[in-house]
């Protein structure tokens, strides 16, 4: 069973956590981690451009000159495609990028991500983080007492505002609910923090 030091906002150790084999002592999937990241970014992509067709376009309701006698190549319709403000041929619409991933395969990858931060070395458990007002110089000296000098995701067990604006303005640094953990936020992150309670979520929510 793996195990963690616990510091406080000093960055002394207080303590050690037994963590739970099923969360943070998972085998290792390096493939499935790549596939939650690229699910999760092919989500993040909205699909919003979109062109119009020559169905779409104004204009073209009669024949633009006659079909014979002029020199011209024959035409029906100003809004084909050859004229300039005509339709599009085979131009980008909105569409749906995302990926389908089973439950059971996200929650696999998020343990292994999980797990490769415990082998890492790259899992700081707090005894707690409690600020009296959203002040980020803060959070910013907790942070460098605890030598955490790359980017960091702070996991708390329920959404902490005093928090979430004390860190936001931190650059690399962001802040999540232990119920809304994904792969992608523990990859993209070198380093993360958890108090103990949000262990304890953590091991609730994905340790089943």
């Amino acid at each position: 069973m793996p195990k963690a030091s616990v510091y406080n906002t000093q960055g002394e150790v207080v303590g050690e956590v037994q963590l739970s084999d099923a969360v943070f002592g998972a085998e290792i999937n390096e493939s499935l981690m790549h596939q939650a990241v690229v699910a999760y970014q092919a989500r993040q992509r909205q699909g919003t451009q979109s062109t119009k067709g020559r169905s779409e376009v104004a204009g073209g309701g009669r024949k633009p000159w006659r079909q014979k006698g002029t020199g011209l190549a024959r035409a029906g319709s100003i809004r084909s495609p050859i004229f300039r403000g005509g339709g599009i041929t085979f131009g980008p619409k909105p569409r749906d990028f995302s990926q389908d991933l089973p439950k059971v395969m996200r929650r696999k990858a998020l343990t292994s991500a999980l797990s490769a931060k415990v082998k890492d070395g790259d899992l700081i458990v707090l005894d707690s983080l409690c600020l009296a007002a959203p002040k980020t110089r803060e959070v910013t000296v907790i942070l460098a007492r605890l030598n955490v000098v790359r980017a960091a995701l702070i996991v708390t067990p329920e959404t902490d505002p005093t928090l979430v604006l004390s860190a936001r303005n931190i650059p690399g640094v962001d802040t999540q609910r232990a119920e809304n953990l994904n792969a992608y936020d523990v990859l993209v992150h070198g380093k993360v923090l958890m108090t103990r309670e949000a262990v304890i979520k953590v091991e609730e929510v994905f340790g089943a």
